[in-house]
């Protein structure tokens, strides 16, 4: 991320007018072919999901259609293929236009979940019949263009607090805080990381940045001091023996899968953790089954497509010819590969335990979608170079 942050302020301060205008004429006279090995990456990654959500999820549904999760994310992965399709060929020029009332959007959608409760007393999905709408997976897309655009303007300078940076904290903070209600902490952080990215690939100074994390971990520890759950997830990560059949058990039960996995793996199929013992198999915990039934090949095969989708989402950030490009590739980029990171820390026993999905890989149509979705935005900036 330093490379690309020094990369994108050096170009800005060259030539900004150049930066700023981004002509879309002069973009499609440079319009090529898209980043393949992004585009294979992706489906190589749903593919791997598709068959990992039914393996995990065929012996809870035994007594009813033990194909209804493959049925569904099946139907949700070639959605997402026609939406990646359809979106790597929209010029991304034409988001910046409505970036501010997607932000509207946004939070309309961030106060009505709250109307909508779930069998675990949380306010995160919207039902919509076939599918159920996350905003919180709909803000890391809408903020990072809302962003992208913003900072993009001339004299748009992120180091500016009265007119830029105050301003965008307090947008993003208010979302930060809906988020944190609902009460999902995961994508509050994951929406967090994204826009320290974008902002710090903009220029914003180190001191703003230091500021920012202290400030944030501060509170964030405040937050967790006052909520007796979430400390209970702190001594469970902490210690997860200390209490094996409450705030350890899912960990303890991820252990035990990857542990069984070895390097070749059970097989697919041949998980006994999805066998009732691993709660939220086919969903946050989908890659613990994974390392399990492929083992560290399989698993250690899966971390390092990760890798290559984060090298070509920056590779693609640097080369773009415009800065709201570079930046919205940033974000997007980011909000993948962070949300990532943090599920496997968490299945690994690396992080707290805060009910993150997988990208691509976890059972669920509104983040398959989105995720599918941002990439195939990200394809269509990476056929516009310098």
């Amino acid at each position: 991320m330093a490379t690309n942050s020094n990369v994108l302020q050096m170009n800005r301060a060259k030539n900004p007018a150049r930066r700023e205008a981004q002509s879309t004429s002069t973009l499609l006279l440079k319009k090529g072919t898209p980043d393949m090995w992004l585009f294979f990456i992706t489906v190589f990654l749903v593919g791997i999901g598709v068959i990992m959500v039914f393996s995990a999820s065929y012996y809870d549904t035994l007594s009813s259609d033990p194909f209804e999760y493959l049925k569904r994310q099946g139907a949700f992965a070639g959605i997402g293929l026609v939406i990646m399709l359809l979106a790597m060929n929209v010029n991304y020029l034409k988001y910046r236009f409505t970036a501010k009332y997607l932000l509207y959007g946004t939070f309309f959608l961030l106060a009505v979940v709250f109307f909508f409760e779930d069998i675990h007393s949380v306010h995160r999905w919207i039902p919509l019949g076939i599918i159920n709408l996350q905003p919180s997976e709909v803000a890391k897309f809408t903020l990072s263009i809302y962003l992208a655009d913003r900072l993009s303007k001339r004299n748009a300078d992120p180091n500016d607090l009265p007119k830029v940076l105050g301003p965008l904290v307090l947008i993003v903070g208010l979302a930060l805080l809906l988020i944190y209600k609902e009460p999902d902490l995961g994508a509050a952080v994951t929406l967090a990381g994204i826009c320290v990215a974008i902002l710090f690939s903009a220029g914003l100074s180190w001191f703003y940045i230091f500021g920012t994390a202290l400030a944030g971990g501060g509170l964030v520890y405040l937050l967790i001091r006052s909520s007796e759950y979430q400390m209970l997830r702190i001594q469970g990560f902490l210690d997860p023996w200390s209490d094996p059949l409450n705030t350890g058990y899912q960990v303890i039960n991820s252990y035990f899968a990857l542990g069984s996995g070895r390097f070749w793996g059970v097989g697919i199929g041949g998980s006994r953790q999805k066998l009732g013992f691993l709660p939220e198999q086919s969903t946050d915990f989908i890659f613990s089954i994974t390392g399990e039934e492929l083992g560290f090949i399989g698993a250690g095969f899966i971390m390092i497509l990760f890798l290559l989708l984060a090298w070509r989402g920056y590779l693609i950030a640097l080369h773009c010819p415009g800065l709201y490009g570079s930046l919205l590739a940033v974000g997007i980029t980011t909000s993948l590969v962070f949300q990532a990171a943090l599920n496997l820390g968490v299945v690994t026993g690396a992080l707290p335990v805060t009910g993150i999905a997988l990208p691509f890989l976890s059972y669920g149509g509104s983040s398959l979608l989105m995720s599918m979705g941002s990439v195939g935005v990200l394809l269509n900036i990476s056929r516009y170079h310098l």
